[in-house]
């Protein structure tokens, strides 16, 4: 199965200089917990409900002032719309990621692709592994 068959298509992209307030508000309007970023149609990162508690909040930014560049998370992980659902997953496990970024081949946003997405696919064994080792490890 493509991932292109189990994404979600038409996601926006956010601008780096979108307010962190302004991101959380989207980000529950969409009731998600990430949303990709972009710049001149390019994507340069992923803004989390995380990374808005814990670089916004937690690290005493003013979310009216503080932008999406400077909280985000900038190493993006990302899979092709044409790859086989299950590349998705390794690359979840390999980054303990829950949600990837998909791309056509001229490196265009196309979708979003979830754990959630590839537990429905049933291809979300090797994932689930790699997201429950973070898990785990985290706790101790």
């Amino acid at each position: 199965m493509n991932i292109s068959e189990i994404m979600t298509s038409g996601v926006d992209l956010m601008g780096p200089n979108t307010t962190a307030r302004d991101a959380a508000k989207r980000l529950r309007e969409a009731d998600v917990g990430a949303l990709p970023v972009g710049k001149d149609d390019r994507l340069v990162g992923m803004i989390t409900d995380r990374d808005i508690a814990i670089r916004g909040v937690a690290g005493d930014k003013d979310p009216d002032k503080s932008i999406v560049d400077e909280i985000m998370s900038k190493s993006v992980y990302y899979c092709f719309e044409d790859e086989n659902a299950s590349r998705a997953a390794e690359v979840m496990s390999e980054h303990q990621v829950r949600r990837l970024p998909v791309l056509n081949r001229d490196k265009r946003l196309v979708g979003v692709v979830a754990l959630a997405d590839l537990v429905k696919a049933g291809v979300a064994d090797k994932a689930l592994r790699g997201v429950s080792e973070n898990t785990a490890s985290a706790r101790q």
